[in-house]
């Protein structure tokens, strides 16, 4: 199991945070199981903001794709 600090744990790299939707807060990389977390970040307050990237890139997607297809795809 990783340490409070962010460092290794099992399943991920020194200073990587996850958020975990499990727990609903940013834990160390090797915390939880991975199909419970978003992430790799870099700290915990990245991770705390992992919803906010998730609505930018589909937003960026949903855009891209409107310009590939065309209104009304």
């Amino acid at each position: 199991m990783a340490e409070a600090d962010g460092k290794q744990g099992a399943g991920g790299a020194a200073g990587e945070w996850y958020w975990c939707l499990e727990h609903g807060k940013a834990e160390p990389a090797g915390h939880c199981r991975a199909e419970q977390q978003m992430g790799p970040y870099d700290s915990p307050e990245e991770a705390a903001r992992w919803r906010e990237r998730v609505e930018d890139r589909n937003e960026a997607w949903d855009a891209e794709d409107e310009r590939w297809e065309g209104p009304g795809g």
